[in-house]
């Protein structure tokens, strides 16, 4: 909603066109047409910056607990490994 808006006023879209733009964006294809003002541009730029980083740090956020388990499951206590050598 972010995005059509800012696409809309900034950059002086039509609402389909806003929408577009920043659906395609979010989804990974880029824009689609050309920003005609600066303030579109500047703010198409930001707006992929911002959202890049929002999907990295959800990510991170989701994946977070399942690759902890993971690694507890994965991980070996050194005193295990030393007592296992001297029986």
């Amino acid at each position: 909603m972010v995005g059509t808006v800012g696409y809309h006023s900034l950059a002086g879209l039509t609402w389909v066109d806003a929408f577009l733009n920043a659906a395609m964006l979010l989804g990974g294809m880029g824009p689609v047409g050309d920003i005609p003002t600066t303030a579109g541009k500047l703010f198409a730029a930001f707006f992929a910056l911002y959202s890049g980083l929002m999907l990295i740090g959800i990510t991170t956020l989701i994946l977070a607990p399942v690759l902890h388990r993971i690694l507890h499951r994965v991980h070996l206590e050194d005193a295990d490994v030393d007592e296992s050598a001297e029986g």
